[in-house]
């Protein structure tokens, strides 16, 4: 990766990695009791600590100030409002930018994120191979290790929604929010405009692939301590999958009609109309059979061929996508 740095305040080299300026941003909300041991595990080849303390009502922000005092690696971002996790993450991302980093990483502040893990996040960004890079536990049991079951097969379901919407057909567990990006990326999207709250991840890298910048999963085990999530999927999955379908509608159109072209929004579209057109043929044919007392046959096979046709659309418009994941950027 080539950078122009006459903007870049550094530390001094000793604190470059691979002779790239690294930041590292640490949402916190209420991790008064875990802020301390996670700023303190960050190495210290890490140029540059962004913690944002996102409006907490405990200690967490007279903390962070506390650790500021004696490590000047660390700037305090402090929310008068609380954004929500996405919106403390862009603070620092902005922050980041405009000190002109080359790469951040995030690692939360509930020190669930093993940071002797983070030289394997780094390196593909700084080899040049990828500009986004996230953490994956889902790949292996044992990394998934002290996950419930019903986490998992909420992170589960979401992946399977986020590879549709993001069009990132080979990533897996979207919700980690352990990852790093390059500065390129983060000054192409709109960052102003990504989901503020739990979902930020997903909508992250709907932007992502919209504007062609690579990522990649990196394996990584599960690492939980004194925090328990917070996060209820019965109704997050409900929301986010919301949140998802316009995402995937506004990068097909923005992706594949805008800024380029390509034939595989039409076949979304066909496929959505007949296999539309084939769910109405099909209660028409219930309603023929049981309310008409008509013979079913016909209608029925009329509903099954409309739906199949619609099926083979949208099948196809998926295999077109995964191509296009293959293929190089434009940049």
């Amino acid at each position: 990766m080539q950078y122009s740095t006459s903007s870049i305040s550094l530390l001094g080299k000793e604190g470059m990695y691979r002779e790239n300026t690294v930041a590292v941003v640490v949402p916190a909300y209420q991790e008064e009791l875990l802020i301390s041991s996670t700023i303190k595990s960050i190495p210290t080849y890490v140029d540059r600590i962004y913690v944002v303390n996102d409006a907490s009502l405990d200690k967490t922000g007279q903390i962070i100030n506390e650790i500021a005092h004696h490590d000047s690696r660390i700037k305090p971002i402090h929310h008068t409002i609380n954004t929500g996790v996405g919106g403390a993450i862009i603070s620092g991302y902005k922050a980041a930018c405009n000190d002109g980093y080359e790469v951040i990483a995030v690692m939360a502040g509930d020190n669930q994120m093993d940071p002797d893990f983070l030289p394997e996040l780094l390196n593909p960004i700084i080899d040049g191979t990828v500009d986004y890079t996230v953490g994956n536990r889902l790949i292996n049991p044992e990394f998934r290790r002290g996950m419930s079951k019903w986490r998992f097969v909420g992170n589960s379901v979401l992946t399977l929604l986020t590879k549709i919407a993001s069009g990132y057909w080979q990533l897996m567990d979207p919700q980690n929010g352990y990852t790093a990006i390059s500065r390129r990326a983060l000054e192409t999207i709109s960052l102003e405009l990504i989901y503020p709250r739990y979902g930020y991840c997903n909508d992250l890298l709907v932007w992502l692939n919209t504007y062609g910048f690579r990522a990649k999963n990196v394996p990584h085990p599960a690492r939980y301590g004194l925090e328990r999530s917070g996060i209820k999927y019965s109704t997050y999955i409900v929301r986010l999958s919301w949140l998802l379908l316009n995402a995937f509608f506004w990068r097909l159109k923005t992706k594949y009609v805008v800024l380029s072209f390509h034939p595989l929004v039409f076949f979304y579209l066909f496929g959505f109309f007949f296999g539309f057109l084939g769910f109405l043929f099909g209660v028409y044919s219930l309603y023929f059979k049981f309310y008409l007392n008509n013979p079913i046959f016909v209608p029925a096979v009329v509903s099954v061929i409309l739906f199949a046709l619609g099926v083979q659309f949208v099948l196809f418009a998926m295999l077109f996508d995964m191509q296009e994941e293959h293929k190089g950027a434009w940049y």
